[in-house]
Parts: C-alpha cells; structure tokens; sequence
C-alpha cells in the first residue's frame, strides 16, 4: 500500500489527496496547483501521476500549471473534457499507481464520466459520496446515481472513503432530518463538530459509518423510504427513494 494518503487544502472546502511512496507522490483532483507544488517542495517529491475523477474546475484546474512543471501521466475519465489527459478510462480499467494495484471504478451521476479509484481499502470517489452525504445530479439521473452508490456500498465496511470535500457537518441536519430516530447520526454530530472545533478534518470517512447514518445509503430503511415517500417518491424502490431525497436536499 502506499506509504501515506494526506490531504491537501484547497479552496474554502475541497481536499486534493497525496499518495506517496518512495518519494514519489500522485496526487487525486488537483483542482488548485499551488497548494500541490507547496507540498511537493516540502516534502521533496516527485510528482509521478495525477488522478482525476471528474471535469469540474475545482477538480482539474491545476492540472495544466503541473504538467508545466513535471512530466506525468493524467488518468481520467474518457468522456469528459479533462485538461492534459493522457490516459482515457470508463471504468474496469486496473492501475499500477506508485506499485499499488488501482481499480477504476465507474460512478456517473454527479456527472456522466465520474470515476472512482480504488486502492485495497481506499476509495478516492471524487464528489460522488460525501460524509452524510452524495454529489448533486449536474449532469445524471437518480437511477445513475443510486446505481453508482449501491457500488459503493457493496464494497467491505472497513474501506475508507476519501471524498473530495469537507461537507460532513454541513450534511448531517439533512440525516437528522430525514431519521430524527437515528441515534448514530446524534453521535456522529457530536463527533464531527469536535473535529472541526479542533481543526481536524473529517475525512476519510468509513464505509460503516455512512451505511448507518447517511440517507442516500440508506435507501431500503422503513424510516428513510417513509419520509421518501413523504417528499414526493413514486414508490419504495431505491432509485425513487433516492430521487426524493436528493430532490429534498437540494432546498433543504
């Protein structure tokens, strides 16, 4: 596995993840290259490869002032306007990042090339899954997008879910709102804000944790399908349930 998986702030709220081994560094949506070119400075890095799970500015925007600088790869979706790619994926594809297997993962929704990547345990899923959480639909449909995370939540617990912003306690009311009966989303509150209080991110989530206390996991629950049903879902299937929850969150 790699040596370290660290975050790099960037923006108000987005996380750009450094993979290192050996000193050598691939770094997940560097949507900002000065807060990337900083760290490999410190830390005295190589920049070997840059992953991309989707077209947003905030994702890619610093990935032409990086090729500027470093000759590397550019893994990314096939299907989107992605500055710099070198290397186009759908998903199925496996990887060799620094010596770690990777498995390309496809999650449109959020938008209609979104990928993930995942590494043993760890999965960089981009603004696909969030802490309590999921991405809007810009450019996919509910059934994508529920289809996309039951991939996700098909994967073991224990698998780490490093997303791409910093989203947890500002998605938390939505969870409580949707099951005030929910003791663990009273515990992850408490939680969550005593990280922030002290500066500390709350990422990487744990697949475990989003199964018992985000909505948009939680698709099959009496509770979650009645308050569906009770914003609109045609039905209890798990798309309509999703479509219900995401179109409530959107005005929440």
């Amino acid at each position: 596995m790699f040596e370290e998986i660290s975050l790099i702030p960037a923006f108000k709220d987005n996380y750009i993840w450094l993979l290192r081994r050996d000193r050598q560094a691939f770094v997940v949506d560097p949507g900002d290259a000065a807060p990337v070119r900083a760290r490999l400075a410190a830390e005295g890095l190589r920049l070997a490869g840059i992953l991309i799970t989707h077209h947003h500015a905030d994702h890619q925007g610093g990935v032409a002032a990086l090729l500027a600088e470093h000759d590397c790869p550019v893994y990314a979706p096939a299907e989107e306007s992605i500055t710099g790619r070198t290397h186009s994926l759908r998903g199925g594809e496996r990887l060799d990042v620094l010596g770690v297997p990777v498995e390309v993962l496809a999650v449109p929704g959020h938008t209609l090339g979104h990928l993930a990547y995942l590494a043993a345990d760890a999965l960089f899923c981009g603004d696909t899954l969030f802490g309590a959480g999921c991405g809007r639909l810009f450019e996919g449909t509910p059934a994508q997008m529920q289809a996309a995370l039951a991939r996700i939540a098909a994967l073991p617990e224990t698998t780490r879910i490093y997303c791409a912003h910093e989203y947890t306690l500002m998605n938390l009311p939505f969870a409580a709102a949707v099951e005030p009966g929910n003791p663990a989303i009273s515990e992850r509150t408490r939680r969550a804000a005593e990280l922030r209080q002290a500066g500390q991110a709350t990422v990487p989530l744990t697949l475990a944790e989003e199964k018992s206390t985000n909505p948009f996991l939680r698709w099959a629950q009496p509770a979650v399908i009645a308050a569906a049903l009770a914003h609109g879902a045609a039905d209890d299937s798990p798309a309509a349930v999703f479509g219900a929850l995401r179109a409530w969150r959107n005005t929440f």
